[in-house]
């Protein structure tokens, strides 16, 4: 063989070592099957024959939950699915540590929204969303740090709630709402009342303002109903009819003694 040939032979083996990886890629190093190092992105070089590389993707990624049928603390069965979102921090653990990450990400993802969903009543289901997807997400974050995985958010997509339970809801909510109209109504009376008391007062010491008050009370009845006949009396009359009868209670009281 011409020395042409074997420096052409090594030439193409060198250049089969040559690798590129994307900017969101890294690739785990092997040599002989032990760890080496990371490498990426850009181009490396890897030892024909000798090292090999498995490359990982660090962008986040999404896991949809699938739903899970579970019962509550208060002993109501509901369908639950969610969706989590993930990053490889640290590559080398994702890939020496664990054999598949992202089946392993998604069956302890499954396992904890069940469990915990069993911790929670059906009412602090559908009210601290919020505050069960910040536990849900310390609870996998947890688990999956050892592995070079970071667990970014958890969030809870939909609660399936059984027929009947929906039914028993809608009537609490509308009894609930009943509820309220009636004390707004009761507390409007009650405030109405007064107000009419004071403006009672008020008027009672004043003849021009009681009679400023009728005048205003007919206009506001010839708006609404012109046919309607009304017979003034002037409040002299009431005055003396008063003064009257407190005569003959008085005199009356003093038959008595």
């Amino acid at each position: 063989m011409s020395p042409f040939a074997i420096i052409g032979i090594i030439i193409v083996v060198l250049l089969s070592g040559l690798r590129i990886a994307q900017e969101y890629q890294r690739a785990i190093i092997f040599r002989l099957g032990r760890f080496q190092g990371i490498k990426g992105p850009g181009l490396y070089w890897l030892i024909p024959l000798i090292e090999r590389q498995q490359k990982v993707d660090i962008r986040t990624k999404t896991v949809d939950l699938e739903q899970q049928e579970t019962i509550t603390k208060d002993s109501v069965t509901i369908k639950v699915n969610a969706v989590l979102w993930f990053k490889i921090t640290n590559p080398e653990d994702a890939i020496i540590k664990v054999a598949d990450y992202n089946k392993a990400v998604y069956q302890f993802s499954v396992t904890a929204l069940r469990n915990i969903i069993g911790q929670h009543t059906l009412d602090e289901v559908l009210r601290e969303r919020e505050q069960i997807n910040g536990t849900l997400q310390k609870i996998v974050d947890a688990a999956t740090e050892p592995w070079g995985i970071k667990i970014e958010m958890v969030e809870m997509k939909d609660v399936e709630i059984p027929e009947g339970m929906q039914r028993a809801m809608a009537r609490e909510a509308e009894a609930i709402r009943e509820k309220r109209a009636r004390i707004v109504k009761a507390e409007a009376e009650l405030e109405a009342s007064i107000k009419l008391t004071q403006g009672a007062k008020e008027m009672e010491g004043s003849t021009i303002a009681l009679e400023l008050r009728r005048m205003q009370m007919l206009a506001e009845i010839g708006i609404d109903n012109n046919t309607t006949t009304i017979v003034m009396i002037p409040s002299d009359f009431m005055h003396a009819a008063r003064s009257v009868a407190e005569l003959v209670v008085n005199k009356k009281i003093e038959g008595n003694l």
